[in-house]
């Protein structure tokens, strides 16, 4: 029998053959998106530790002085808390703890330098990252003098660390996004922001990890409602963006 992965994949190749590319799903687009090792869907185990790591998009202004799973203080207001509600109702009997340690503002090497206590401490059996935007964003406007080569090594160093801390954990690697024409995305990102977007789908192979292709959500979700629905400045989601990006995220689970 077809896992739900494959059976998305091919519904997406036979809509696109057909030029209906409208009508495809946010499962679809993620599932076309994966390795071509074709990662299973991931099955939460009883009590499983769940952690979201990256910058302002997963902090989503969340409280930082909480640090207990499973509430929306700790959660923020954004995905990442749209997310694990979805599963914590789905998948009560499994008792799930969701955690978010996403930093606004942060960027690759940021990460690296808080890595033992918002990551490995925690011991996630479950680790997803959105990171990127801000490694050209403040390149672009803060005077950060970073490259996508940089990005690409400090990223791989960090799922190098780790992968050898915790060599079983699920990752889940998360494509930064961004809505041009929205207020702060203009020409200037681009095509270099394309580069760092590459480099995480790269990276998602490289590691077996699953992928969430956010860019072509968000590019897709604009046949339906302009870019400044979804996002408020082509960089941070407004309610509806949030919530595109907890289905992809939700979408890898059974």
């Amino acid at each position: 029998m077809k896992n739900s992965s494959e059976t998305n994949r091919r519904d997406f190749l036979k809509k696109a053959s057909l030029g209906v590319l409208a009508a495809i799903s946010i499962p679809e687009i993620v599932a076309c998106s994966q390795s071509a090792t074709d990662n299973p869907p991931i099955t939460l185990k009883q009590d499983a530790v769940i952690l979201f790591q990256g910058d302002s998009i997963t902090d989503a202004g969340r409280n930082k002085q909480n640090d207990g799973p499973n509430t929306t203080g700790h959660l923020g207001s954004g995905y990442a808390m749209l997310a694990a509600g979805r599963l914590l109702e789905k998948h009560a009997s499994a008792n799930p703890k969701f955690f978010n340690k996403g930093i606004s503002g942060n960027k690759v090497f940021q990460l690296a330098e808080r890595w033992d206590a918002d990551c490995l401490e925690i011991k996630p059996d479950i680790l997803s990252i959105l990171i990127g935007v801000n490694d050209i964003w403040h390149k672009l406007d803060l005077g950060y003098d970073g490259t996508v080569e940089i990005y690409k090594n400090d990223y791989i160093a960090l799922i190098e660390r780790t992968k050898e801390a915790m060599p079983n954990v699920t990752l889940i690697i998360c494509e930064p996004f961004a809505v041009a024409g929205v207020r702060a995305v203009d020409e200037r990102w681009y095509p270099e922001f394309d580069e760092y977007r590459a480099v995480t789908k790269e990276i998602a192979d490289m590691f077996n990890a699953h992928f969430i292709p956010f860019q072509s959500i968000f590019d897709e979700a604009q046949k339906r409602a302009p870019g400044s629905y979804w996002t408020y400045d082509g960089v941070h989601p407004s309610l509806a963006g949030a919530a595109l990006m907890a289905e992809a995220y939700t979408s890898l689970f059974i």
